[in-house]
């Protein structure tokens, strides 16, 4: 039976890349001369840290980072900017949650999604990721299309594809 599974992974190797690239930036940027910036992967908690003279540098940073993002085939919306805090020497910090797995909301949301289409497949969720199975290949390729025309807020990935 064909199937396929629908998941979302980040490739932790091109993030780094992006945020050296970042790194290098505000290296060279001239409105980054003379302040403190940082910006710092940390694979295990699967967090960026970010820290900025004000906001409007913090603002650029995110920007930079988003658009590295892009640059490396990482989606965007896998991060998760939380709110802009104050430190004690007038910087001002912030930490972006990397977000991997699709979360049970989203996969009841993305099985919700398959079976209102009315097309022959099954949806499972398992752990993190949805499963996909139909007798088609061409149902399940449909599926894809749907599920790329909507916005879940997640980046999704499809793998596994058996025929």
């Amino acid at each position: 039976m064909p199937s396929f599974d629908v998941v979302n992974k980040v490739e932790m190797q091109e993030l780094d890349n992006a945020v050296n690239n970042v790194k290098k930036e505000v290296d060279t940027r001239y409105d980054f001369r003379n302040s403190v910036t940082e910006i710092e992967l940390h694979r295990g908690d699967k967090r960026i840290h970010l820290l900025a003279g004000d906001e409007m540098k913090m603002r650029a940073l995110q920007d930079m980072l988003q658009s590295h993002c892009i640059r490396r085939k990482v989606d965007p919306k896998c991060l998760e900017f939380k709110d802009i805090e104050p430190t004690s020497k007038g910087q001002v910090k912030r930490d972006v949650v990397i977000q991997e797995g699709i979360t049970k909301d989203v996969a009841q949301k993305i099985v919700k999604k398959i079976k209102d289409s009315k097309l022959k497949v099954q949806a499972a969720i398992q752990d993190d990721q949805v499963r996909v199975t139909g007798k088609k290949i061409d149902d399940l390729q449909e599926v894809i299309q749907l599920l790329r025309g909507e916005e879940l807020g997640v980046p999704l990935q499809f793998v596994n594809m058996k025929a």
